[in-house]
């Protein structure tokens, strides 16, 4: 495959995960979990800074739901990623993320390659 989808150190799963927390898996069809703790490490991991950091730290933790379906010979994927309150800095910065991962899974699905990311 082409370069990183995301930025950081991909390879350090622990970063992207810490905390999380599944709440449905149900195979080929849902699998939703809560959003990850924005700890230290992943603030150095991206490159935030520690007042950033601690903004986004004490918002409550958010949910993410993948649901998959039958949509003919294909299938529709719908990511909804709920639970935030009124001027949330963390949906602020998601907004962004969520089209950018998907449009790269979309390159990756029909070219092999995923979308390259600065």
């Amino acid at each position: 495959m082409g370069a990183e989808a995301l930025p950081g150190d991909l390879n350090d799963t622990d970063v992207l995960r810490a905390g999380a927390v599944v709440l449905e898996a149900d195979p080929y069809r849902r699998l939703s979990y809560t959003w990850h703790t924005f700890t230290p490490e992943w603030a150095t991991a991206y490159d935030i800074t520690e007042e950033h950091r601690a903004l986004v730290a004490a918002e409550p933790r958010s949910k993410v739901t993948f649901d998959i379906e039958p949509a003919g010979e294909y299938v529709r994927l719908t990511v909804v990623h709920d639970g935030f309150e009124p001027g949330s800095v963390v949906l602020a910065g998601i907004s962004e993320g969520w089209p950018l991962l998907m449009s790269s899974l979309k390159s990756m699905l029909e070219t092999g390659d995923a979308l390259l990311v600065s």
